[in-house]
């Protein structure tokens, strides 16, 4: 199922018959002979009594889903049309705005007051407003809401309306938890010790009537308040639970331990499920919890479709269910079902119900509860007894009896169209499951934080269905669950021959199913669930997932520094999304802003298990990022999916990644598995973890509170939850009772007892894994040319490592591989290569061999100085077949065929040493587009892009972020000046001297250093080679010096001199000749201080030979900063070696 709530079916193989998932058949024999046209039909053929064609869903979310899909498959196979029963849908404003599927299902919604269930769902009145409204002639209420309320079925009947349940006495007798109690216990059915205990009503078997319960004896099975409830379950016992009558779906049911944590759990259950009657029951430790699925009809028959095992709870919920229940002697199960088919006929119980019972190892049971309702994981049955149950509902209620309706026909291995009797009670042959179910709820939950529920939207939910496995979602992609919702929005099934291959079954669909939203779920939990050991051997029993919630047992978790990674690409990559989407918008609305919105640095701070990692990512190219962290370097590879999540590959793996960002948290999904990292928390603000509503404090306000202490309680998705101090101190409100709370929404503050414990996160100061990265290109010259090309084309972009010394690095080893890639022979031979393996069977073969021809002739020449690549040669022989064809479409379909290998000879018609020249000035050429606009200052040259890029603002925002970052931008068009002149070649080429002239003329100060650069060998080209330049300075040194003295008129000529001679003077520092090192120091000295007073100067020799100068000097006197005191300026040895050392006169030693 791709993105939602799609039903997927499957079918399995059967010896007779073939079975389904959805427990009906498309192919049985005989299906023709009974297709009918429409239900009226149907029910004057099978001994119905009333026909049904609208129903009102009085419920929403995944139950209304399957209901309606399951009626419709039903209605398909009998009527030959899935239209023939029509839904007409109860909505909310929430549901609708949660993009809820059940609606798109329906055929008719009715808006409804938003809001609790009791303002629509658990309306009846409102109910039955719409139901007469519409109107129509059934009414499904499904599970929860409204579904256990007598009054229902009761102002139904009054109104000639069908309710797919039970009739009203019925089900006050056996869903209210109270009085199904006591008729268990007058039926000698096994009940746990509760406060009503012993209690009985009168009932006459062979009168048939269903059993009253009387007023007097219901009341004293109640605990009337907490002082009643605390006496009661001291004479029970602790621990105890403490139940609402009303209550189910883990609403309404909490363990107390002791007397002193009675009572607020006592108003806990009161405040779930307002107004309902309260009981207190003995806790069985170790039991395990069975359930019976039972199925009456109006005639007084019922049977049991087998049991489910429903052990694996957290907070009294179910969470992983199983079908059929294993654990219990075959035996001793069908004592448990012949006691709920005796409860059903008791009350007169009509339509599908479960009854339950707890387990324990010695093989007793007892009763628990009756449901009078389809339950969740009904499908469980559905699969083992091959039943759809929605249908049955829906047969019962048009009156059909158990006999004539073909499922149940079918289980007890009859005619499925035949009408006569079964034997219920003795059948012969007695129904069998089909292999074994495991069925896990999908809910909004974070098992974390002790399943705490959660809303907000769906942005993928993908459910991959495989053999034996089917599942339903109640959203959808783009869908979401609103804060009245159920927390379960999905529920999966696997069925398997044995348990243990359902078990595998179950384990594969859930590592396959993704759900990415605004909120956590369970299924990472899940799949850790069914690999435990005690889950493998069946060790189970209903305490032993709260067990494993207190020991803090955690579903599987990435690797945290794999986490750490991640989670900084993810926070990185729409860090720098949104900085270029946002500096767009306002671009558009016509503001200039500064460019420091796009920077390329994002530093991230994760904090894991106490340790805080430092990290600083910047982008490299736009899909390579470069991770950096305590001077370790990782490069990442990432890609924004269609999805929004993110695919990377780190160390040689490829990995699926999405963050999901809470109040205090980082949620980081990769693979499935989760990985949390804190933030900065400030244990002084209390913060709703989670949207809701604020029920009451448990404290005073300014009372003392203990660490993990409940402050308050706040209403989440119909469940209270607890709100925990994480430190000891001073309580002082912030919200008021009744407040509604969002997530983050600061409820209270603490003073807190000891303000140290404000703890800081210790830094992680270690590296990054070191990881050999496979590399995405190959290894070859073309591939290192291509590769070192893109990279520094990203440079010219703007993207680069933005710390040192990787960012030197990075550009030398670029610049390094794509000029040596440049100088290799084979760089055009494996081009060239390349380009016909995409062309071949495209061009004639005759050509093609042709090219190959001359390409091998290239190949074994490549050593060869006169080697030269065979540009022209290939040209000619492709002109040449050209003009032999003499049709224009096919010359120009040709021509088409072998542009790419035309476009390629063309890049070497001057040769490799062209091919070089042309791609280092192409990358100048855009250095100098971008800064040209530039010249003028920032806004000016914003302003002009925008007018130049009109139609494409996402050009202005790329050339204004390549200028924010010149600096490395200006290092890469320095190498590349450099690369293109040559020191022996002193005459520039026309396209250098070209691309030099425009460098040379950028003005502005950010381009100095490039335009410096570019004049100095515009210079140099015209000055006379270097060595004749050379001669003439020694010549002018050797006849100024006279014997052992100088002749100062000549030394002042060099000096004064307008010839540029700094690129000389150093290599006369270790002349022969000392007096000639002494002048040209000199000279050297007082032409780079021309525009000071040199008052002194003074030439030492050390030993070694090695001459020193140093010299004096003064501001010019025309300098408003001379003073008028003689205050000289001596320059050090260490001076001296500076300024010896940046002319290059590396190995002059000073001792």
């Amino acid at each position: 199922m791709q993105g939602g709530a799609a039903w997927v079916w499957l079918h399995m193989a059967e010896k007779k018959h073939s079975r389904t998932l959805s427990g009906t058949r498309l192919d049985d024999q005989g299906m023709k002979e009974w297709t009918v046209a429409s239900p009226a039909e149907f029910v004057q053929t099978f001994g119905g009594k009333r026909a049904i064609e609208k129903i009102l869903v009085a419920n929403n979310g995944i139950g209304a889903v399957k209901f309606i899909r399951s009626v419709r498959r039903w209605s398909y196979e009998i009527f030959g049309s899935d239209q023939a029963i029509k839904f007409h849908a109860m909505v909310t404003p929430e549901d609708m705005k949660a993009n809820a599927e059940y609606i798109r299902l329906a055929d008719n919604y009715i808006p409804v007051p938003g809001g609790s269930n009791n303002h629509n769902y658990a309306n009846v009145d409102l109910i039955l407003d719409i139901a007469k409204r519409i109107p129509v002639q059934a009414v499904w209420a499904g599970w929860g809401h409204a579904s256990e309320k007598p009054k229902l079925p009761e102002l139904l009947a009054k109104n000639g309306i069908a309710f797919l349940g039970p009739p009203a006495q019925a089900m006050w007798a056996l869903g209210d938890k109270i009085a199904s109690s006591i008729v268990a216990q007058t039926a000698n059915v096994p009940t746990l010790p509760w406060s009503g205990s012993g209690l009985v009503c009168e009932y006459d078997s062979k009168k048939g009537r269903p059993v009253v319960i009387k007023d007097e004896i219901y009341k004293k099975g109640c605990v009337r308040d907490v002082q009643h409830g605390v006496l009661v379950a001291e004479r029970i016992g602790y621990p105890v639970m403490i139940k609402a009558s009303e209550g189910g779906g883990g609403k309404g049911i909490r363990k107390a331990r002791s007397a002193e944590e009675f009572p607020s759990l006592y108003y806990q259950v009161q405040a779930e499920v307002p107004g309902s009657p309260i009981f207190v029951m003995k806790l069985a430790k170790n039991a395990r919890h069975l359930e019976v699925q039972v199925l009456a009809d109006e005639y007084g028959n019922a049977i049991s479709l087998f049991g489910r095992d429903c052990s694996v709870q957290r907070r009294h919920q179910k969470i992983i269910e199983e079908a059929p229940a294993t654990v219990a002697r075959a035996e001793v199960f069908a004592e448990m079902e012949k006691a709920a088919v005796r409860l059903a006929k008791m009350v007169g119980y009509v339509s599908a119900g479960t009854v339950e019972y707890l387990y324990q190892d010695d093989e007793s049971f007892n009763f628990l509860e009756l449901n009078p309702r389809l339950q969740v994981e009904h499908p469980c049955t559905e699969m083992v007894a091959d039943v759809n149950l929605p249908a049955l509902q829906l047969q019962v209620a048009m009156g059909l009896p158990l006999h004539r309706i073909k499922d149940v026909r079918l289980l007890y291995k009859k005619d499925p169209w035949g009408s006569s009797p079964i034997n219920f009670d003795s059948p012969d042959p007695a129904p069998t499951p089909h292999g074994h179910v495991i069925a896990c709820r999908i809910t909004a939950e974070n098992p974390d934080e002790g399943f705490r529920p959660g809303s907000g939207t769906v942005q993928e939910l993908n459910f991959r269905s495989s053999k034996n496995v089917w599942g339903y979602f109640s959203v959808s992609a783009s869908g979401g669950l609103h804060e009245y919702a159920d927390s379960q929005f999905g529920h999966c099934f696997a069925w398997g021959e044995s348990r243990e291959i359902a078990r595998r079954n179950m384990v594969v669909a859930l590592k396959e199913l993704c759900i990415r939203g605004d909120f956590r779920t369970t299924v990472e939990y899940l799949v850790t669930l069914i690999q435990t050991e005690c889950f493998l051997k069946n060790h189970i029993d209903t305490a032993w997932l709260d067990q494993l919630i207190a020991e803090k047992v955690m579903a599987e978790r990435p690797d945290a520094m794999l986490g750490v990674v991640c989670g900084s690409m993810c926070i990185s990559e729409e860090a720098f999304r949104k900085r270029f989407a946002d500096y767009q918008v306002l671009l558009e609305k016509g503001q200039v802003m500064n460019a420091e919105m796009l920077s390329n640095v994002v530093d991230v701070e994760l904090i894991h298990a106490g340790t805080k990692y430092t990290l600083k990512v910047s982008r490299v190219q736009p899909s390579v990022y470069a991770v950096v962290m305590n001077g370790s370097l990782m490069e990442i590879e990432a890609h924004r999916m269609t999805d929004c999540s993110l695919l990377l590959s780190v160390g040689g793996a490829s990995h699926v990644t999405y963050m999901k960002e809470e109040v205090d948290k980082y949620c980081v999904v990769i693979g499935g598995r989760t990985c949390v990292f804190d933030k900065e928390n400030d244990p002084r603000v209390l913060r709703s973890s989670s949207p809701g509503k604020l029920l009451k404090y448990t404290v005073e306000d300014g009372e003392h509170v203990n660490a993990g202490q409940a402050y308050a309680e706040i209403e989440v998705m119909k469940m209270v939850t607890n709100l925990m101090t994480v430190e000891s101190g001073i309580l002082h409100y912030v919200k008021q009772p009744g407040a509604i709370l969002h997530s983050g929404t600061m409820v209270a503050q603490l003073d807190l007892d000891d303000p140290s414990k404000i703890r800081q996160a210790e830094r992680f100061t270690g590296g990054l894994p070191s990881s050999k990265q496979p590399k995405s290109r190959g290894e070859k010259i073309h591939q290192v040319f291509q590769a070192s090309l893109e990279a520094l084309q990203c440079v010219m972009a703007g993207f680069s490592i933005m710390e040192e010394p990787f960012f030197s690095d990075y550009l030398n080893k670029n610049v390094s591989d794509l000029l040596h890639s440049l100088k290799d022979p084979h760089l055009p031979l494996l081009e060239m290569q390349e380009v016909l393996s995409t062309t071949s069977g495209r061009i004639p073969a005759g050509l093609e061999e042709a090219i190959h021809c001359t390409l091998n002739h290239y190949s074994q020449n490549l050593t060869s100085v006169l080697c030269q690549f065979p540009s022209q040669q290939i040209t000619n022989i492709i002109n040449k077949h050209g003009a032999s064809i003499q049709k224009r479409s096919e010359n120009d379909q040709f021509f088409m065929n072998t542009s790419n290998i035309m476009e390629l000879v063309r890049k070497y018609r001057h040769g490799m040493k062209g091919r070089k020249t042309a791609v280092l000035i192409e990358l100048l050429k855009e250095y100098h587009r971008v800064e040209e606009v530039f010249q003028g200052g920032y806004e000016k040259g914003v302003k002009q892009l925008r007018v130049v890029h009109s139609n494409d603002m996402s050009k202005v925002v790329a050339d204004i972020f390549a200028h924010y970052y010149i600096a490395g931008r200006n290092c890469l068009a320095i190498k590349l000046i450099n690369a293109l002149h040559s020191q022996d070649t002193q005459a520039l080429p026309d396209d250098i001297k070209d691309i030099l002239t425009k460098l040379a003329s950028l003005h502005n100060h950010k381009n100095s250093k490039v335009a410096l650069c570019a004049r100095e060998i515009l210079i140099t080209s015209h000055l006379p080679p270097y060595e004749l330049r050379y001669n003439q300075v020694e010549s002018i040194f050797l006849s100024a010096i006279d014997g052992s003295s100088f002749d100062p008129e000549r030394l002042e000529q060099v000096i004064t001199s307008g010839t540029a001679i700094f690129d000389i003077l150093p290599s006369f520092f270790y002349h022969r000749n000392k007096l000639v090192c002494m002048s040209a120091m000199e000279v050297y000295v007082r032409r780079s201080y021309t525009a000071y007073d040199v008052h002194s100067v003074q030439h030492e020799e050390m030993s070694g030979g090695v001459i020193l100068v140093q010299w004096q000097f003064l501001l010019p006197t025309s300098h408003p900063n001379r003073l008028v005191s003689r205050t000289y300026v001596h320059c050090t040895k260490e001076e001296w070696f500076s300024v010896f050392h940046g002319v290059h006169a590396q190995g002059v030693q000073l001792e």
